[in-house]
């Protein structure tokens, strides 16, 4: 989610280590500049439990809108249709000290990172009814979604458990920022949380995950977010404190970690939780977010996650360069790439609603004036999110420009393709490893001038797809079989 600036320069780093998209993904082109992409339905990696994305911080503002501007957005995001998601955590707010109020955490127009917390001093009673915005998202998504999978997740403990005073970082990014007296206090807080919103909403979430982003050296006391750095060893020691009270909290919520900004800072953590010998077993699930990291690093992250034995999410990430179209087309590539080598059973975008760009979201909005308006990303994203439903399993092809998938009942195999170049690219793809008959082939279609839109493709020739994708485009084929 982070500090945009820092999160740019890691991609570019991440981008001259291993080369540039294009340098990096050129599996399977003859020399005639066609690519070439054979599907193999036999072989079979993850299944996909869901996509989705945060709540905060855009939720604790747009669930204070008019309700009917609220449907629309929700009937956006999870109807079948539109982007499908089914997945979404809810930040667990800490809540900073009164005076820094409408100063360090508002940006632009609105209050966008700043989140109320539910305890204001060590004595205090819980305030049950703060963060009223992002409560209503999430409730409305309960009942729009009856299968939605929640997350709880934490920015910052309380502003008053830590050294600095401040939710936003030590003044030193460096070091820990929850002092240790308050550790038990923390694990309290969340499991709290937790159980109220078990017992006053139903609301029953999946995981829980206590830090984030927490190696990154840039939570900086009076910056312009909630964030909080712990050491490895400290995570360690937390985890062994909320683990059994989790467990006596009669609660199915099982804890998750570490979601680190990184692929390199996740596999340092991962690497002690495992040399430690007893945190895996503590934990129900593992997190990183993708803001970098290399296709190398994502091999080593599936071979630890085989190891591990646990779901594994890709929970947060966002753009590594670019701008509008390019900038979505270069973050599918991402997404083809967490997907086809790293293989997490959900991928989750950071943010669902910015007001001054058009990069971070997926609607662009205002919070003044409980504006908003669908941009190109928003297609970008259903291209994958419609037609890759919840449950179906995830196929291989020897081409990083493409991802394929087969259905539940295995009628239906999906297959997106990326160009993102700045011409025409020529697909050749075999269809030979289907067994069945291919009965139709449909295709959708975002790019410059179109929006998901039907396109027409030829029928294969002795199951041979020959395609030609437009320059700057995704295209995604949905092949029913008889």
């Amino acid at each position: 989610m982070k500090m945009k600036n820092t999160v740019m320069a890691c991609a570019l780093l991440a981008c001259m280590s291993a080369g540039s998209v294009h340098a990096e993904n050129r599996t399977g082109v003859t020399e005639n500049n066609v690519q070439t992409v054979t599907v193999d339905p036999a072989t079979r990696y993850q299944t996909l439990e869901g996509w989705g994305s945060s709540l905060c911080w855009w939720a604790a503002q747009v669930g204070n809108w008019d309700e009917k501007k609220v449907d629309e957005i929700v009937d956006l995001l999870t109807s079948p249709d539109k982007l499908n998601m089914n997945i979404f955590r809810y930040n667990i707010g800490g809540g900073d000290d009164p005076s820094h109020i409408d100063g360090h955490m508002v940006k632009g127009k609105g209050k966008r990172a700043e989140m109320e917390g539910f305890k204001a001093s060590p004595s205090a009673p819980y305030n049950w009814n703060a963060d009223k915005g992002q409560r209503t998202l999430l409730l409305k998504i309960k009942e729009k979604r009856p299968d939605a999978v929640f997350e709880a997740f934490s920015n910052s403990a309380p502003y008053w458990m830590t050294y600095s005073g401040c939710a936003a970082g030590h003044e030193d990014p460096r070091k820990d920022n929850l002092k240790p007296e308050y550790y038990e206090a923390f694990c309290d807080y969340l499991l709290d949380v937790c159980k109220h919103y078990k017992d006053e909403y139903d609301i029953d979430f999946k995981t829980l995950e206590p830090f984030n982003e927490p190696i990154s050296a840039y939570w900086n006391a009076l910056g312009s977010q909630e964030g909080c750095h712990f050491d490895p060893e400290t995570q360690m020691t937390i985890i062994r404190m909320l683990y059994p009270k989790l467990k006596a909290s009669g609660l199915n919520t099982v804890i998750s970690a570490s979601d680190e900004t990184c692929l390199e800072h996740f596999l340092i953590t991962q690497k002690k939780y495992r040399d430690a010998g007893d945190i895996w077993d503590k934990l129900g699930q593992l997190n990183t977010h993708t803001y970098s990291g290399t296709n190398k690093q994502r091999h080593e992250v599936r071979e630890l996650m085989s190891q591990a034995g646990k779901p594994f999410w890709q929970s947060e990430t966002g753009p590594s360069g670019g701008s509008g179209l390019e900038s979505n087309l270069l973050l599918t590539q991402k997404l083809f790439d967490d997907m086809r080598h790293m293989r997490p059973q959900a991928w989750l975008d950071w943010q669902i609603m910015e007001e001054w760009n058009n990069e971070w979201c997926v609607l662009r909005g205002n919070f003044k004036t409980q504006e908003y308006n669908i941009i190109k990303n928003f297609y970008v994203r259903m291209q994958i999110t419609r037609f890759f439903r919840q449950g179906c399993t995830f196929v291989r092809t020897d081409c990083d420009q493409s991802l394929a998938a087969i259905s539940p009942d295995g009628k239906q195999l999906v297959l997106a393709l990326l160009n993102t170049t700045d011409g025409s690219r020529s697909f050749n793809v075999n269809l030979g490893g289907l067994k069945k008959k291919i009965k139709k082939i449909e295709a959708w279609r975002t790019g410059a001038t179109e929006d998901c839109m039907p396109t027409d493709v030829a029928a294969p020739a002795d199951k041979v797809l020959n395609y030609e994708s437009p320059a700057m485009s995704l295209t995604t084929f949905v092949v029913t079989m008889k």
